[in-house]
């Protein structure tokens, strides 16, 4: 090998935004905006919900509106034998004691975030508390 081959061991201890450059840090590139409002019209609902938890978790204050609009992949019948399904679950000794089925599509879309965000921590209820849904 010529003096141009770099080694796997001279690259494995390189910080890795100089292994590849591409992920360059990013902190300092980092401007939040005061509130990032997103239109759901269009958008399939577990595309969006991952993307918006990670905004969330990164301190993001965000705003949906137009949730009503959202997709969901598959067939309207499987989507609500899903929800049927969904609807069975709960207390057998005091069903008031939840799960809680909300049927309003910002709650449902509301959900779906916080089931993709550690909502039991108090880093999770605070992203939690940064996201406002509407239809």
């Amino acid at each position: 090998f010529g003096s141009s081959h770099v080694g796997y061991w001279q690259l494995r201890f390189k910080p890795r935004h100089q292994r590849h450059p591409s992920t360059a840090p990013l902190a300092a590139a980092m401007v939040f905006a005061k509130q990032l409002v997103v239109d759901c019209r269009g958008h399939l609902l577990g595309r969006l919900s991952s993307i918006i938890a990670k905004e969330l978790l990164n301190g993001q204050q965000v705003v949906l509106v137009r949730s009503e609009d959202v997709n969901m992949s598959g067939s309207l019948y499987r989507a609500k034998l899903k929800y049927a399904n969904f609807k069975r679950k709960k207390t057998n000794s005091n069903p008031r004691h939840g799960p809680f089925h909300q049927r309003a599509p910002s709650k449902i879309l509301w959900r779906t975030i916080r089931g993709m965000v550690p909502h039991k921590t108090a880093r999770g209820a605070a992203a939690l508390d940064r996201l406002k849904c509407f239809e």
